[in-house]
């Protein structure tokens, strides 16, 4: 009677034991394959570097052209923002563009800028400049696509030749956009918006408080839109051998939505020179090896290519015995309390790195390139606060403006011995934005009443309430005493009497050229004329640039190694990009119950596509 339960009940032991050794033994090989792809990762350089002689050099950027890479792969950092995870500093796309154009083994350059993003305006043009002086210097440049925007036209338009699809698009849309105006819908929602800003140009708050654009907000943009536009414009007509009206009949006339409804487009984008011709993928292939021979190495038929990172590789890096240092600190994105993110000037981050150059004694100064619209009055005080620390041990700081350095990104300038702007950044909106939303009417609409008791003033009250009277004079002096403050600063940094800057500020933006001329900036130019003013202020015949950029911590550290050696670097799970809305919807709610001053510019982004 027991022995079939004795053997069963065996069976099950067995089983039991047996399941615990087969996921003992599983997990052990999990953590060896995971250690040995670490170990590869942090040990390896790469695949084998090609020789490049007779080899197509292909620049086809997957990511965001920046000025200086952080590396960010945390789940809630990824899940809240958009940025892709590929960055590509801009230094390092001049520096391998200059040298191919010297390098002789390279027979010619494939440029696709079609899954590339720009930081602005400016960094785009910059690129469209050095391509050029390619183009120039007698390589030849191809470019093919299936379809162009805006910027990759720009980018296209510099090569030597220039291919679309039969059934692709060139869409030239041009510079600028729609805002949303919600006025109407926080008046449905019974949402009271009380706005404190300080400037009559300072129109980040006008989305809030308006149901259209303001005649001042529209100035501005026009004023500065056009500029750069222009600049666009005579870049894509020059490489073209065209007249820039033609570019401008072109966007007026032939944009791109529909896929073979852009047919037409292609036809008029050909007979006026726009592009050279159309080839398809297979057509391509055959003209790029009948130009270039075949690749006989290749598992298929094709022409010999190296990819622009194995070239970067290959290419010597900057050199000097010199101990003198200037140092270059980036400030990018939004300037907010915290750490560096992308996107994200981290004024915690940014305070760390500037300490670190002064504290070096090597450090001969500093050169900060700012390329920010702005954000936190306390976060712009802690980077303005150890710039300061660093004049005072007579290190100079040189500011290099990029595509933008407005609002916040002027208040951190500052504390500079002289400024360089490139000729399309952005800047001034030297004002201040506030906006308290409160909820009393949304309250009272649902039967909420509040009642207690407090030991202060105004110690019960928060954005559930409506602002009284005491509240409101608060608010205003608050807003009013930030703005003094920053006209404050910016007067004595140019050397100007308050009054002059007031005339200037009022949160109007400015182009550089227009800037200039006012004196918020000294002169026009790039972070490499601002490098070697740096160099001749503090009297250095030899020194070394030292980028700083974000620390990574060894589990970052780990991460990166493995997507730099991996093919492709991860996608986001839709799922997780079907949550952004959630997050940034939490965000907007969160920040209601705390009211800040900010000093941010969104009238200075500039969208491209």
């Amino acid at each position: 009677m027991n022995t079939p339960k004795s053997f069963f009940s065996w069976i099950g032991r067995f089983l039991a034991k047996t399941r615990i050794v087969m996921l003992n033994f599983g997990t052990a090989i999990i953590l060896i394959f995971f250690i040995i792809i670490i170990i590869r990762a942090l040990t390896s350089f790469g695949p084998d570097i090609k020789d490049p002689k007779g080899r197509v050099l292909l620049i086809n950027p997957k990511g965001t052209v920046v000025d200086q890479e952080v590396f960010n792969y945390d789940f809630l950092t990824n899940l809240g923002t958009n940025f892709p995870v590929d960055q590509i500093q801009t230094r390092d796309l001049i520096k391998l563009i200059r040298a191919v154009a010297e390098d002789v083994d390279i027979p010619a350059v494939f440029i696709d800028f079609s899954s590339t993003d720009f930081a602005g305006p400016t960094t785009a043009i910059n690129i469209a400049k050095e391509l050029k002086a390619l183009r120039d210097s007698g390589k030849r440049v191809i470019a093919f696509n299936d379809r162009l925007s805006t910027t990759s036209y720009l980018m296209a338009s510099q090569a030597s030749e220039v291919w679309i699809h039969p059934v692709g698009s060139v869409s030239i849309r041009g510079l600028g956009g729609m805002r949303s105006y919600k006025k109407d819908l926080y008046d449905n929602l019974k949402i009271n918006i009380t706005n404190y800003s300080q400037g009559d140009f300072k129109s980040a708050i006008e989305p809030n408080t308006r149901t259209d654009m303001s005649e001042n907000d529209r100035m501005q943009r026009e004023a500065l839109l056009n500029p750069i536009w222009n600049e666009i414009k005579f870049l894509m007509a020059e490489g073209r051998g065209i007249k820039s009206d033609d570019i401008q009949s072109f966007a007026d006339n032939y944009i791109g939505f529909f896929g073979e409804a852009e047919i037409g487009n292609i036809a008029y984008a050909e007979s006026n020179n726009i592009i050279d011709g159309t080839k398809s993928f297979p057509e391509f292939r055959q003209y790029m090896i009948q130009e270039f021979s075949l690749n006989e190495e290749a598992e298929t038929e094709t022409y010999k290519t190296i990819s622009f990172i194995d070239y970067a590789k290959q290419i010597d890096k900057d050199f000097s015995n010199s101990d003198n240092q200037i140092a270059v600190i980036t400030a990018e994105g939004a300037i907010m309390k915290g750490d560096i993110s992308q996107g994200v000037a981290g004024a915690n981050g940014i305070v760390k790195q500037i300490r670190s150059a002064h504290e070096n004694k090597n450090t001969k100064a500093i050169v900060f390139r700012i390329n920010s619209p702005g954000g936190s009055v306390i976060a712009s005080e802690m980077i303005r606060d150890e710039l300061f620390v660093a004049k005072r041990k007579g290190i100079n700081v040189i500011v290099s403006m990029g595509d933008y350095a407005a609002s916040g990104g002027v208040y951190i300038s500052t504390p500079a011995d002289y400024i360089f702007a490139e000729p399309t950044t952005i800047t001034g909106s030297i004002g201040v934005a506030i906006a308290i939303p409160t909820l009393e009417n949304v309250m009272d609409y649902i039967g909420v009443n509040f009642d207690g008791v407090v030991t202060s003033k105004h110690g019960g009250w928060d954005p559930t309430k409506a602002i009284h009277d005491d509240l409101d004079k608060i608010f205003s002096s608050w807003g009013a005493d930030i703005y003094d403050r920053f006209i404050d600063f910016v007067a004595e940094s140019r050397s100007q009497s308050y009054e002059k800057i007031k005339e200037i500020a009022g949160g109007r933006v400015w182009v550089a050229t227009s800037a200039k001329k006012i004196g918020l900036i000294d002169e026009i130019g790039g972070i490499d004329d601002a490098i070697t003013y740096a160099a001749n202020m503090a009297e250095l015949e030899g020194y070394k640039v030292k980028y700083y950029g974000k620390e990574l911590s060894p589990e970052e550290m780990i991460i990166k190694r493995l997507i730099e050696n991996s093919d492709s670097s991860p996608d986001k799970p839709k799922v997780l990009l079907a949550l952004n809305g959630l997050v940034r919807l939490y965000e907007t709610l969160t920040s209601i119950q705390e009211p800040k001053a900010l000093l941010t510019c969104k009238d200075c982004l500039v969208d491209l596509d």
